[in-house]
Parts: C-alpha cells; structure tokens; sequence
C-alpha cells in the first residue's frame, strides 16, 4: 500500500467466491445520491482536522504506527495505534475522516470488497482514506501517531474503494457504476483532480456493487509507467500505460484475460519487475511480467495455497503474505533468486489461526518489513506479527479497542509505518 515496490484491486455472480466466504447472504444497499456527487466533485472540501477521542494507553513519543479504516456507514474513522519496538499495539487515537463507510451488496466479510483503501505515501507524508459512502477521498497528514489537516475531496465517481500512489500522483479506483479510475495531484492541501485523467472500466455495476462484480485493486508498477486493475467477475486484468505528466496515454485500459479464477490483490517482488496477483476463486498466486504495451506474460502458473478465498497480499523482503478470509489463514510465501514463488510451508499456513482471529481480510507490512499487521473483521481485532527467518509468524499482540466486529458494515484498510 506507496511508491515503493508495493509499500507503497460485467456482473455476474462469482460462485466461487460467495461458496469461499462461507457466509449467509446479506442484501443492503447504500444510496448515493447523484446530485451529491456532483456538487462535490465541483469542489475540494478542506476542513480542519478533529480527534474524536484519545486515549490515555498510547505510547509517549511513539514514531511508529498502525492506522486502521473503521469504514463505519455513519461516519467512517481511522483508529490510530502506536507501534512499539516490540511490534506490540497501544490506541493512540481515532479521527473522523468527514465522509461515510460503505458496504457492498452481499459483502460477507470485507465490506469494500478490496486491497488498498487505506494508503500512506511516504514521500508526502500523507495518509489517503476512501469514504466509499459518500464518493469523496480524504487525506491526513501524519504526524507520528497523530493525524492533521484534514482535506476531504470528491473520488470523481460512485463506491471508491482502492487508492495507488507514485511519486506525487495518485490514482482512485470507483468500484460503483460503470467502474472507474480517477487521477489526482498531491498537494499541501490534499489531492487535486487531474483533468484528463478519468477512465471507465466498462463495468455494470449499480452504485453500491455487488461485492464479487467490484473490482478488486487499483495499483501502480513501481517504475510508474502503468496502472493496473483487477475485474472480478469480468476476470480481466486491466493495464492503463500512464506518461511523465501522471496522465494515461491510452483511451481505455488493455484487458488481460486473468491466468486464475476472480482475480483481486495485486503486489510485486522486490525487483519491481515481477507482478503477483491474488485469485479468490481456488486461492491462487499467478506471476506476471507486464509489457510496454500493457499486456502481460504469464511468469508463473497460479499455485494454489490450500486454504480458502485468498484476497489479500503483502510483500516483506522476500517473503510475501496473503489473508484467506474463507477460513481464516495467512500464508505464507517466498520467492528464490529466480523469482520464483513457493509456499514456506507445506500447509500454506504461516501462523495458526486462533478465536480471536475470525474473519481475516486485509494486511499490512511495517516499512522495515519486520512485522506483519492483519485485520479480523468477524471478532473485530488486529493481530500483528513478527517475520521470522523461516517465513513463519510468530504472534507478538492483538488488539481491539475501538475496532468493530463485522456487522451492517466493518473495518477494512490497514497501514502499518
């Protein structure tokens, strides 16, 4: 989730998917309103930032955090923890974001549906949060375990729900209506619309998708050069070539054919020059290289993990980590001087899971790569971890206060500095 190699995700129902996350159904839909939409995609909304609470357990003069999305529908908020050098977890926080939570039709666990909703960009200094209710983006400035100056902006379409970073350009992926990606500048005063930039996935979702039509995460190739899109009922992989001046240089994305079944997360190896996306469907890792042209070699066949509905994933150095929220796993991988990918273990489980573990979605990994962060939605806590020499985890907090368990909506977007 930067501008590094990964610190930086038409309408058919995925069976697949629904049968992964082993949930009953749930039908809710958000309206938003077209007239809204518009009057805020005329204007940039700053406003000063307000702490809706603090709490009297944060570590003084903490440098590192962990900033977790609540996506509440009635006022979304970023939980703030503390991160000690241990890797163990105290609240330090939580700040209104001035926009709404969103939930997607018949979400059964991850209410957005994606990767990526929740973003810091080292080089600003700034941390990007999705407000998928009310169509708007909002932007932090981090100030340790502190957030500031508050800039709330229109996402220039319905439901966002993923954000890409690189150098002082940002791109935010709208998974409702037709789908879109839309370009902004990163300012001192949060983001600025860049004219030109907006393109349609060609999607036919309503304006609260259905979650397995949604696509799944917008990011960019670490060299800058393209963006890329995953579809999941479409199964494509969409490459917009994007120029010096943040700008795509083509009318429409170029759509790949998925190698694997409802394709979803996207990172890359340490190189930058191998891509891996996730695919819910049989919880697969497919590698990819991706030509200048925007289309893409397959590298590595999809290897399957064992576990059910991978998602999510994460690089640390070497190792990469993907969150199976159909039963509640992580995996573990890791790639050879070759670039190849195997499972570290022959289970494909990197850490036991635990009752306090219910419901795994997304996850994050601190900048110097020694800790992993992983969001619970059922049981409503964060458990982090510390990255062993093996690839396996090894279990160092969890923590819930403040943080909701899956209900009318829940918690998805995590970062960890």
């Amino acid at each position: 989730m930067n501008s590094t190699p990964e610190h930086h995700r038409r309408t058919s129902r995925s069976a697949a998917v629904r049968g992964g996350h082993r949930a009953k159904p749930r039908t809710r839909r958000i309206m938003i309103g077209g007239g809204a939409l518009a009057a805020a995609a005329a204007a940039t909304v700053a406003v000063s930032v307000a702490s809706a609470s603090q709490y009297s357990g944060s570590a003084p003069g903490a440098d590192h955090a962990v900033f977790v999305q609540g996506n509440e529908l009635g006022g979304n908020t970023i939980h703030v923890f503390a991160r000690g050098e241990d890797g163990t977890l105290n609240a330090a926080g939580t700040y209104a974001t001035g926009g709404k939570g969103g939930d997607q039709v018949d979400a059964p666990t991850d209410s957005l549906a994606s990767q990526g909703s929740l973003v810091h960009d080292d080089a600003s200094g700034m941390l990007l949060a999705v407000n998928a209710g009310s169509g708007t983006v909002t932007s932090f400035r981090v100030e340790g375990s502190r957030l500031a100056d508050r800039h709330v902006v229109s996402s220039g379409g319905a439901f966002p729900a993923s954000i890409a970073v690189h150098g002082r350009v940002a791109y935010v992926m709208n998974a409702g209506g037709h789908g879109s990606v839309q370009g902004f500048a990163i300012t001192g005063e949060g983001l600025r619309p860049l004219a030109g930039s907006h393109r349609s996935l060609g999607l036919d979702n309503k304006d609260v998708p259905l979650f397995s039509s949604s696509p799944g995460e917008v990011a960019f190739t670490p060299d800058g050069r393209d963006l890329v899109v995953t579809t999941k009922s479409a199964n494509t992989v969409e490459v917009l070539p994007v120029g010096r001046d943040g700008l795509p240089t083509v009318a429409a994305p170029v759509a790949n054919k998925s190698a694997g079944a409802v394709p979803f997360a996207i990172t890359f190896d340490a190189t930058g020059k191998r891509m891996l996306v996730a695919e819910a469907a049989k919880s697969t890792v497919t590698t990819y290289k991706v030509r200048h042209d925007g289309t893409l070699k397959v590298l590595q066949k999809p290897l399957p993990n064992g576990q059910e509905t991978l998602c999510w994933l994460e690089r640390a150095g070497s190792h990469f980590y993907g969150g199976n929220t159909g039963n509640s796993t992580v995996t573990g991988y890791r790639t050879d001087r070759h670039g190849r990918l195997s499972l570290t273990n022959d289970v494909g489980i990197a850490t036991p899971p635990s009752a306090r573990s219910r419901g795994v979605i997304d996850l994050a990994v601190t900048k110097d790569e020694r800790f992993v962060y992983v969001q619970n939605a059922v049981s409503g806590t964060v458990d982090g971890f510390r990255v062993k020499a093996d690839g396996s985890l090894a279990k160092v907090t969890t923590v819930g206060s403040g943080l909701s368990a899956f209900g009318e909506s829940g918690m998805e977007g995590i970062v960890a500095d």
